[in-house]
């Protein structure tokens, strides 16, 4: 591409991602309820599926945009040849950079919805008024660099200029098998966005909330909620890529891109 089409990038990827958040939101609720320290129950159950939506849907818009329009951008900026073998790494380095960019918005929402689905009869903006009030805008930001890690590895796909339908079948398949490898880290960015501040948890060190889960838990800690979460990745991957595409194709077709 001469350039890349920004205006296009940002509508097609906001639509794609609000479609998936909102459709897969109880799913998203199941997991996380597995995933908290105070156990599934506890945590809601089955009750008040659709806690935390409002932060969801707000953040979705502007998460999945600015991903995709960084992605966009920086594959654009470094463009090589179709054929060069170093085309994986653009594709990588346009994914890697397109995360770090979209959790800056990501995971202020994500902190707030997480608290939501674990606690079911607490407002979203009563919640996300007291994690500025007791944390500030740190408190936000809790668990930036887990969710960089767990969305860069599991984004790192080869792009291909494929069918719509083609485009959402690799996203489920890359997006589920992800999901699976990627499930500790998901627990451990859980883990720390749920914790209280000033607990040891909070402190965001990967690692160690991987250990403390390991030594309380075992294996299965380590992995809890990975079927929602592969069910629910999988799902999004094949809503997200295939709305993506098709969205972003017919908006060129339509001539909306950059002036």
């Amino acid at each position: 591409m001469d350039r890349p089409g920004f205006m296009a990038a940002l509508v097609a990827g906001g639509v794609a991602g609000v479609s998936v958040d909102l459709i897969l939101f109880p799913l998203d609720t199941i997991k996380t309820r597995l995933q908290s320290p105070q156990g599934f129950n506890k945590a809601g159950g089955f009750r008040g599926i659709y806690a935390g939506v409002p932060s969801a849907a707000i953040g979705s818009f502007p998460n999945a945009a600015a991903f995709f329009v960084t992605y966009e951008y920086v594959k654009w900026f470094l463009h090589t040849d179709s054929s060069s073998y170093l085309t994986p790494m653009k594709h990588m380095l346009a994914a890697s950079a397109g995360e770090v960019v979209a959790c800056l918005i990501r995971v202020p929402s994500e902190v707030v919805k997480q608290r939501a689905q674990v606690s079911a009869s607490t407002r979203t903006f009563q919640i996300f008024s007291n994690i500025l009030y007791e944390e500030g805008i740190q408190g936000l930001y809790q668990g930036y660099k887990s969710t960089v890690l767990r969305e860069a590895l599991w984004s790192w796909r080869q792009d291909h200029v494929v069918d719509s339908w083609q485009s959402a079948v690799c996203g489920a398949f890359a997006g589920g098998f992800a999901a699976a490898v990627t499930t500790p880290l998901d627990v451990a960015k859980t883990r720390i966005m749920l914790a209280k501040a000033g607990s040891s948890t909070a402190n965001g060190n990967v690692l160690s909330t991987l250990h403390g889960v390991w030594r309380s838990q075992g294996l299965a800690g380590l992995f809890a909620g990975v079927f929602p979460r592969i069910a629910a990745i999988s799902l999004g991957g094949f809503i997200f890529l295939g709305a993506y595409d098709r969205t972003h194709s017919l908006l060129l077709e339509v001539g909306i891109k950059s002036p």
